[in-house]
């Protein structure tokens, strides 16, 4: 039986490239789309004349409902769930000082809310062995003024790997999250225009912005056989630029997936 991914968001942007991408690596994959039926179609299209197969299932990230049909839908046209990528996100400013608290609803309900009612049908459908993959931001670390709601969801997001980690290392699913820095996806690139998001010495030293491809790797990597040791871990992927606060600055927290009582080991740096 064919290993399946379900990508979130799939129909255009940085999910299409993760579900062709997941393809070509063998899996079958589930195109979930919120509105563009029309879109998620072409995706499986691109998917399909490759050599691929896939299948294009609509599902709102906010409606429980909705999220249970696709996954009980991906498990009837696929009958596994290995892998769930959850690429989502809302990315608007508004300063922390104009109180706006309907703007900060919004982004918690979708960054934050949407990724933990994907994780509990995550969590309760994946087979045991699998991977679950969130995409969080270097946001986190860098604290960008006027991005507070942001910030806040993206962090939340990763206190929900990091427990969910433990929480399914019994069943060897490695959960993590990829830390994104500015990068040439539709996402960040068409709000602000390529220049200006890569002014000189302010994005990486080598003062370039990521490509998909890049991101492409480091999904391909952890959905892959070779990433389950790697669990409970956020990943930057930014290029070389550091401004992420350990949490632990004495030493590193990693979580081995399913290893014996599941007994989290501190390494000293």
């Amino acid at each position: 039986m064919v290993k399946t991914a379900i990508v979130i968001e799939a129909s255009r942007g940085i999910g299409r490239s993760i579900a062709k991408r997941l393809a070509e690596d063998g899996f079958a994959v589930v195109v979930n789309y919120s509105t563009d039926a029309h879109e998620a179609r072409e995706t499986v299209a691109e998917i399909a004349e490759s050599g691929g197969q896939a299948v294009a299932l609509q599902a709102d990230l906010n409606r429980q409902e909705e999220l249970k049909q696709l996954f009980d839908g991906s498990l009837r046209e696929f009958g596994r769930i290995d892998v769930v990528v959850s690429n989502v996100g809302v990315m608007d400013s508004s300063p922390i000082s104009r109180g706006d608290v309907e703007a900060f609803d919004e982004m918690i309900r979708t960054n934050l809310r949407g990724a933990f009612l994907l994780f509990v049908q995550a969590a309760s459908h994946i087979v045991d062995g699998g991977r679950i993959i969130a995409f969080s931001s270097d946001g986190v670390g860098t604290a960008p003024a006027e991005y507070g709601a942001y910030v806040a969801s993206k962090a939340g997001v990763e206190g929900l790997v990091r427990v969910l980690a433990k929480e399914l290392r019994k069943r060897h699913v490695s959960v993590n999250a990829v830390a994104l820095g500015s990068a040439a996806t539709d996402h960040y690139v068409p709000a602000k225009g390529r220049e200006e998001a890569a002014p000189a010495g302010d994005v990486s030293p080598s003062e370039e912005i990521g490509e998909t491809h890049d991101i492409l790797h480091v999904v391909s990597f952890l959905a892959g056989p070779d990433g389950g040791w790697a669990t409970g871990q956020v990943i930057p992927v930014t290029g070389g630029r550091q401004e992420r606060t350990e949490a632990m600055p004495a030493g590193v927290c990693s979580v081995r997936a399913g290893e014996g009582k599941g007994a989290t080991h501190v390494h000293a740096r």
